[in-house]
């Protein structure tokens, strides 16, 4: 797999995070009840979202015809592609 390709990945899954940081900002609002839950998923997803862009900075720091085996080992490589996949797939209904 290339930088490239994982960079892709990477900004598929800011653009999911951010529009669920969207949803759960606006579902503040919607009852007390529920307020606080959705206040700290979306401090939650806040956190996730800067982690994202850390690892999107470093990969555009890189060729992106580079191999991802070169800057990573085989088990980091799985824990991302793990992590980007879960990060992909959030669902706006999810609190």
């Amino acid at each position: 797999m290339k930088v490239e390709e994982l960079l892709k990945m990477v900004d598929e899954a800011i653009a999911k995070v951010s529009l669920k940081i969207v949803d759960s900002t606006n579902r503040i609002f919607e009852t007390p009840y529920t307020s606080w839950e959705f206040s700290k998923k979306s401090l939650e997803l806040q956190d996730e979202l800067d982690r994202l862009k850390k690892m999107k900075e470093f990969l555009k720091s890189r060729d992106p015809e580079e191999n991802v085996g070169m800057l990573f080992s085989k088990e980091e490589l799985e824990e991302i592609l793990k992590y980007l996949a879960y990060m992909r797939q959030l669902d706006s209904y999810e609190p």
